[in-house]
């Protein structure tokens, strides 16, 4: 039996093939890592659920992408039913770091007039001495496109819990700003049986304050 969740966010991993879409998302779901991976074919799926505030879990839809040009029109319906993206790239290797624009733009295209909340990840940190991506330029790219940057290393456990904690904790303070509204016909974000009303953080004290008020009989 499923634990209760209060929302579910679909989140899809996107990059080169080889980048290690696919040994991020088994470190994270189940904890465990392989040097040999069977490229992805089409498209993989993964789940775990992130308690990210008391009383709040959310289950992550994890889609595992194929980076392959052949598996293109495949991956690409995808896009538009995901709300949060990996940008992820092979910090041993240049070009799969050139080619974060091109997914950048290709699904951020596909998805108008919607947008989705991204994270740029930097892959195997643990290879820093074959390291071809300066942090630097990594970080000036994120910058540009107005998102946040992590190094991660799967094998070493490094930094993937975190990696996909930031995006879901961006995804959810959208939510609660208005930003990002579960849709007819969207499973980007989905409500559970106990979803919880959110509310922009001055509303929230607003309601907390006529609750105490309410319940005072002084």
């Amino acid at each position: 039996m499923d634990i209760l969740w209060q929302y579910q966010f679909r989140i899809i991993l996107l990059g080169d093939s080889t980048v290690g879409k696919s040994s991020l998302l088994k470190r994270f779901t189940d904890g465990i890592y392989s040097d040999v991976a069977d490229p992805t074919v089409g498209v993989d799926f993964y789940a775990r659920s992130l308690d990210i505030e008391p009383g709040v879990k959310i289950k992550l839809q994890l889609w595992d992408t194929a980076g392959q040009e052949r598996f293109r029109s495949i991956t690409t319906s995808y896009y538009r039913n995901s709300v949060g993206g990996l940008l992820v790239f092979d910090l041993t290797n240049r070009k799969t770091f050139d080619h974060v624009r091109e997914w950048h733009k290709e699904v951020s295209e596909h998805i108008l007039p919607h947008h989705m909340v991204y994270i740029l990840i930097g892959h195997k940190s643990d290879l820093n001495k074959d390291r071809k991506v300066s942090r630097d330029e990594a970080e000036q790219l994120a910058a540009e496109l107005g998102i946040r940057y992590v190094e991660t290393s799967a094998k070493c456990n490094s930094n993937v819990d975190r990696a996909f904690e930031l995006l879901t904790r961006d995804i959810y303070e959208l939510m609660k700003m208005g930003e990002i509204v579960t849709r007819d016909g969207w499973d980007g974000v989905k409500s559970g049986l106990t979803a919880k009303v959110l509310y922009p953080a001055e509303e929230e004290e607003e309601v907390a304050t006529a609750a105490a008020e309410k319940g005072c009989h002084c």
